[in-house]
This record gives C-alpha cells, structure tokens and sequence, in this order.
C-alpha cells in the first residue's frame, strides 16, 4: 500500500491507482471531462488538474499516479481557480444555447421547447405536465399573459414567433375539458403548515407549489373568492369567468385550505399568524405604505421590503411577493414570484434558512446572422403564425394545426442539457463562458449519418471519442483533422459516420461530455428542477 495525503485525508490505497481513483474513495468528486473507463485519458481538458504539494506542480489527476508519500490539494481556492480556466478555455470555443431564449424570455422559465416538442409528437398531456411543472394556471395565462417569451423566440426575428401562449393555452383547455383534469402527486406531508395570504397569482402559485412539495397550506383571502385581480383587471372576454374557476378550483383540489373573509391585520395579526404557521407568505397585492409600516413592516419604493434573493422580510418566517413587493406588474410575474417563493420558503423549512434562488447556467449562442437564421428557419415547419390565431382551441380537430405550429420551433436549447458534463462543472465552478469569447464562426450543418449527429459547434475536441473508439474496435474511428481552433473530430478518408464507428457509436456518444456526439433526440426532454447550485467547497 502507498501512503499520501489528499487535503486533509491521510490514507493508504493501493500503488498504480491514479490520483482521481484515490480522491474517490474518500469522496472527492474531482471534475473530468475527457476521461472514461477502459481507455487512456487524453488529458487534453485539463478540469481534473490537482496540486502537488511538495513541488507546486498542477498535474492532472487522471491520469497521475499516486506515489508514496505524495501530499496532494484538491479543494482549495488556487485548484478550483486553475480548474475554472480550463473550463473557460473550454467554453470559449463551445456555440450553442444550453437554454432557449424563450426558457430566459418566461419570468416561470417554464420549460417551453419540450412542451412544443410534445406537441408536434401529439403527445398532449405530457405537454401539459410540463407546462404545469412551472404554471398551474396555463389556460388562464394563455388567455392574459403578455408573451415575453414570444418576444424572446429566435423566429420572431424572421416570420413570426412560434405561438408559445396560444399552444399552451390549447393543452390546458383539453385538459380542463375531461372529466378529471390533471393533477400532479403532492409529495408525504412534512407536517409543516404554511399561510398565504392573498388569493391573486401570486398566493394560488405559491399554494400550489407548496402543496405539491408536501407542506400543509392555508390560503387566506379578506374578499369570498379566489383569484384577486384575475376578476378585475381582465374582461369576461378575455377571460371566460368558468375557465377562471376552473382552473383556480384545481389548486384547492390539491389540499389546499381556504379562510376566505379574513383580513390579516385586522381579523388576525400578524404575529398571530407568525405563531400558528410555521411560514407566512404575503402576497396581498400592492397595499398602502401608510398601513403597512402600521403592522410594523419594512416599506421599499414599491412595496414590502424583502431579501430579494429569498423573498424573505427582516422577520423571520415571514416572507412577500408579487405586487406587494413590486407594484403593479404582469400576471405572469407575479405567477413566477409565487413559484419562486414557495422554493425559498420549502427551503427554510427544511434547513431552517432560506436558499437563495439557483441559477440557470447556460452558454448563450447570441445574435444570429440573417443567413443564419434563414437557414435555421428552413429546416423548421414552413407554417405561417398567423395559421393559429384566432381558432377553436377545444376539440381534436385543431390538433394537427397544434403540431405545425409547434414544429415551428427552432431547437435553440441543447437536447441534452441535462446530461452535459461540461455545463454541470462550469455551472458548479461559476465559469464565465465569456472571459475567453473569440468572434463566432458561422453556424454549420451538423453532420448526421442516420439517426447520429455529430455538430462540430458544440465539440471542445477533447479526443475521447477518439480513444474510445479504437478502445471499442471501430472500423475506422475518427480522427482529428486541422490544426489549432480550426481541428476538427471526422471519420478519416471521408467514411460515413456509422460505418465509421459501427458499433462503437453507442460507447461514444455515451462518452461524450458536451452532446456533440448524440443520437438524434425525439423524446421528451427530462424537467429541469429548481436545485440549489452546489457549491465547489474549499479548505
């Protein structure tokens, strides 16, 4: 046996094993990019670098073998600084959206390139989970909302953008349409009790997500009907009264508590509530700074004053969004605010502090050409917007205008974002995908053979596919070809892609860290769930 130290564990492991292999069997997850079982590691990431305490040498753990007495430092502020360049380095020449702009476009960042991709499959109540996962209100939203991400859809810049609401609001009015419209499974009660207070957008949302996280929830409202300004700021037109309770009704069909007539500050206290619940949330809409300072609360410019990373007052357990703490804003914003509220509230109850709200890494792709454009927008449905305007939107028969609209949809966001390796770390390591930007080339072809698709934009050339296809006895594997940024991963003399790897091809797009090599996705995309970002410790 050998003896080193890793940080602050002294330990025996056996002579030969690399530094990686020693990190792990004390818990040490040290990042990798071009590394894989079975085949030498390229080392040409260089994200698995670690410090040699006696020499000062940064080394990558991969493929460095132990050495007795060896002293070695992973989690420290100079590794993870090293570790972050190399990352940078890396993104530097990695084009692509992780995220869609109409993901960043929603204040709910609701998952909309999945919902479209379901629609065009017709697979309509999937579509409308997913959309449920961030709104609960989507045939209500569909009707009021304002479209931002319209606004931020790529294909607004040529013909028009996909008609996101209006798709929306077509699944959620089929759904409510059944006989039992659809309800998520609430998780085990935690035995938790939280209050809402105030029945708009904002307290529904937060009940909602509340409730399906296992908390016990009692939504407070001082008129005799939910919904807030649902009822008044929009027409019987714009806004079937029935689909308003509808859609409003399902959230108590989850659990929630309704104590309509109750005016808190008045009927109740404050701090009576503070003592039965565990967490109070207030989102009573915008109120006069006059009567709230009266109850003792903080007043910003436009509202209640609160962290704005967790929602949270200066009191503790107590909690406000929406217009109670911005003023008059879109419906859609206030939605979102309840969203994100009830996550930091979950949060406190579950460690006792509020989180601050996770981050969506994503590289962005950014402005593109007008060419560029024009191409991406041929390879999509050639239908026009104006095809889904102004329709029934009950009844089966709309559902192949549905699909053409959908497959409108450009694709911006990248089919495996969840699998990404190299979003995973640089998310985890607070890369900057920018500190390292050169000019963009020009969008290319992704190369595809069948149903595998190489797409060189995506690609940092780490050469795993290469070793992992001689590993697994490709017929010819792939090579690199150029040299310096212009290097490229192709099958040599010109051979198709699966005849060049045969049946390596599954090993390789396994081993892929950023997607570029990938089987052509047809499928769903899994959820991406609000996660608090894991942070890189440091000793």
């Amino acid at each position: 046996m050998v003896r080193i130290q890793i940080d602050q564990h002294q330990m025996e492991v056996p002579p030969g094993i690399t530094i990686r292999e020693a990190a792990e069997l004390v818990g040490i997850e040290i990042p990798t990019l071009c590394y894989a079982p079975g085949v030498s590691p390229p080392t040409s990431c260089l994200v698995c670098l670690v410090k040699l305490a006696d020499t000062g040498r940064l080394v990558p753990s991969c493929a460095s073998r132990v050495e007795d007495g060896m002293r070695i430092e992973s989690e420290t502020a100079e590794v993870h600084a090293a570790r972050r360049t190399a990352l940078e380095l890396l993104l530097s020449q990695h084009w692509g959206d992780c995220l869609a702009p109409c993901f960043f476009g929603c204040p709910a960042h609701m998952d909309i390139p999945t919902m479209l991709r379901q629609i065009a499959q017709g697979q309509l109540r999937e579509a409308l989970i997913t959309v449920k996962k961030d709104i609960p209100l989507a045939a209500i939203l569909g009707r009021v909302c304002p479209a931002p991400c319209e606004k931020a859809c790529r294909r607004a810049q040529a013909d028009g953008a996909v008609a996101i609401c209006q798709l929306k609001r077509f699944v959620a009015d089929l759904d409510l349409a059944q006989p039992q419209p659809y309800l998520p499974d609430c998780a085990p009660d935690t035995g938790k009790r939280v209050a809402v207070v105030g029945g708009g957008p904002t307290g529904l949302a937060a009940a909602w997500f509340l409730r399906l996280v296992g908390h016990r929830v009692t939504l407070w409202e001082k008129t005799d009907r939910p919904g807030g300004r649902l009822w008044t700021e929009t027409t019987p037109q714009e806004l079937p009264r029935e689909i308003l309770q509808a859609e409003v009704d399902l959230v108590f069909r989850l659990g929630v508590q309704w104590r309509p007539g109750v005016s808190v500050g008045q009927d109740m206290s404050l701090q009576q509530m503070l003592g039965e619940f565990d967490a109070v949330l207030l989102a009573w809409g915008v109120q006069e700074a006059a009567w709230l300072e009266s109850l003792g609360l903080k007043v910003s410019g436009r509202g209640l004053e609160v962290d704005r990373q967790t929602y949270q007052t200066a009191q503790r357990g107590l909690f406000a969004a929406g217009n109670a703490i911005r003023g008059n804003g879109m419906i859609i914003r206030s939605l979102a605010d309840g969203k994100e509220a009830a996550w930091c509230i979950d949060q406190f109850l579950r460690t006792g502090q509020p989180t601050a709200l996770p981050t969506h890494y994503s590289v962005r792709l950014g402005r593109l050409q007008p060419e560029e454009l024009a191409w991406l927008v041929s390879q999509a449905s050639p239908t026009a917007r104006s095809d889904w305007q102004e329709v029934s939107l009950l009844g089966l028969d709309q559902l192949e205008k549905a699909q053409q609209q959908a497959r409108r949809c450009l694709e911006c966001d990248c089919p495996d974002v969840h699998t990404c390796k190299l979003r995973r770390w640089a998310a985890q390591y607070r890369a900057n995908p920018n500190r390292f930007r050169t000019e963009r080339p020009p969008l290319e072809l992704p190369l595809r053979d069948g149903q595998l698709v190489y797409e060189l934009a995506k690609c940092i050339r780490c050469g795993l596919c290469v070793e992992v296809a001689g590993a697994a006895g490709a017929p010819v594997g792939l090579a690199f070809y150029g040299r310096g940024y212009d290097v490229r991963m192709v099958p040599p003399f010109d051979r198709p892609l699966v005849e060049a790897l045969g049946q390596a091809a599954e090993a390789c797009v396994a081993a892929c860290p950023t997607a570029a090599l990938r089987w052509q996705n047809t499928s769903e995309h899994p959820h991406l769930p609000m996660q608090p970002q894991k942070e890189p410790t440091t000793s």
